[in-house]
């Protein structure tokens, strides 16, 4: 089973965000959220409930399975990498 991971959730947001070449303030407006949650879940320190996933993806132009699967890809990578005493980069 995987279980969700925070930080791998953030870290994809992230990099999406920014690839995008959008600000914190300019996705958290996209998606109508605060830019206080946004950083907050993009630091790992406060996890999106689905309705704030699906905000974020149609903010960043993706559907919500591609942003979970996204989501999943990274803790996945984190995990092995972490079994293998290595950090692992983010899947795409």
């Amino acid at each position: 089973m995987i279980e969700f991971d925070r930080e791998a959730a953030g870290r994809v947001i992230r990099q999406l965000r920014r690839e995008k070449g959008l600000s914190q303030e300019v996705l958290s407006g996209f998606a109508g959220l605060a830019r206080s949650h946004l950083a907050m879940i993009e630091s790992g320190g406060k996890q999106p409930n689905f309705e704030t996933l699906w905000r974020l993806a149609n903010a960043l132009g993706r559907r919500p399975s591609e942003l979970v699967r996204l989501i999943e890809e990274a803790a996945a990578a984190k995990r092995d990498g972490e079994a293998d005493g290595a950090a692992a980069p983010l899947s795409r």
